[in-house]
């Protein structure tokens, strides 16, 4: 009996990755969308706060995406395509943590509005420097008539001053 080769689909089949024209590789539409299309889980290995904390990572591009458990998903160690959705300050796209049948907090990738076929699809990083660094170390180039110029979170100048921790930033505290 002659056996059949093994046949791979996507976990991400809305997504091709290609040169941007913001940042090295993005994750563009591979057809048309509507608004709350699931594009895919954020995939990796994952990370404890403390496993996080002592690992170097000496300024190399990362893939790195904190939960509000905590939980740090690598996407460059078993990630897919939605590792590559760059970031814009007007995105078309959104991450939204769910916990799964089995109980884990998963992270999904949504659309926020409609997208054309061959759109590049964005997330707003909105990052957090916990160090103090400066918005400089965290440049924004995605060209958004509102572009904030980096890809930390942005101020807000109507609320009080919060003295509690800063959240974690979705992708780490390392320049891009």
């Amino acid at each position: 009996m002659k056996s059949r080769p093994k046949q791979f689909t996507s976990s991400t089949p809305f997504i091709r990755v290609g040169p941007s024209g913001v940042h090295g590789l993005g994750a563009f539409a591979t057809r048309d969308l509507p608004a709350q299309a699931f594009l895919g889980l954020y995939e990796g290995r994952r990370y404890t706060k403390q496993e996080i904390a002592t690992k170097v990572w000496d300024d190399q591009l990362t893939y790195l995406f904190t939960l509000s458990n905590h939980e740090t998903i690598d996407g460059a160690k078993g990630g897919n395509g939605t590792r590559h959705l760059n970031h814009a300050c007007e995105p078309n796209c959104e991450a939204v943590e769910e916990y799964d049948e089995a109980g884990e907090l998963v992270l999904k990738f949504q659309t926020l509005v409609a997208v054309d076929a061959g759109d590049e699809l964005f997330i707003d990083y909105s990052l957090t420097a916990d160090d103090g660094s400066p918005p400089s170390k965290y440049p924004c180039h995605c060209g958004s008539p509102n572009c904030r110029g980096t890809m930390l979170a942005p101020v807000d100048s109507t609320a009080e001053k919060d003295v509690s921790p800063a959240p974690a930033s979705p992708f780490g505290d390392l320049p891009w």
